[in-house]
């Protein structure tokens, strides 16, 4: 029992299993919202799990940095090894800000929600304008048929900088009779 107080690491091992209590608690809670919110706004499945693997990584990333500060390393070396990081990303991959924006663009159209899966939609761009069924949305892209049964993948990012029209199905006005 003298060895449990004795130990040098204690505050630093009760810390680390109260961030990880925490980040399993967020975690299975921001899943039952975030499939509460699609259930009433009837969001794919695939969508909503898409959203959730977002959510996680985010809250891992952030619980990997409580527990490395928690344990001392320093942070000027902590934002060394993030820059580090983000230097090799960059220079490795160009694309790595559209990557990026097709997701965010990708998180803001699930939450919105400006139009579903089976709206026609027309997206207003000056040089290329486009009109089609919405057959898929994708977390960097959204999957259009066209009238002609062309398939077309338009970036989310695009979407959320152009103006885009639902254009509702005209339903025919009939007369009930007794």
């Amino acid at each position: 029992m003298l060895k449990l107080i004795d130990n040098p690491y204690l505050h630093q091992e009760i810390a680390t299993l109260i961030v990880l209590l925490v980040y399993t608690i967020l975690r299975i809670s921001i899943a039952k919202v975030v499939k509460r919110f699609a259930r009433l706004n009837e969001v794919l499945e695939h969508r909503t799990n898409l959203i959730i693997k977002y959510i996680n990584l985010l809250l891992g990333i952030l619980a990997l940095i409580s527990i490395t500060i928690i344990w001392g390393v320093k942070k000027d070396q902590i934002l060394l090894f993030i820059s580090s990081v983000f230097a090799v990303v960059g220079v490795a991959s160009f694309a790595q800000w559209s990557i990026l924006s097709n997701i965010t663009a990708g998180i803001i159209i699930f939450f919105s929600y400006p139009f579903k899966i089976g709206d026609r939609i027309k997206i207003h761009d000056k040089d290329f304008p486009i009109e089609g069924e919405i057959d898929d949305i994708k977390a960097f892209y959204v999957v259009l048929k066209t009238s002609d049964g062309e398939t077309i993948t338009y970036p989310n990012n695009l979407l959320m900088q152009k103006g885009i029209s639902v254009i509702y199905k005209e339903t025919e006005e009939k007369e009930f009779f007794d």
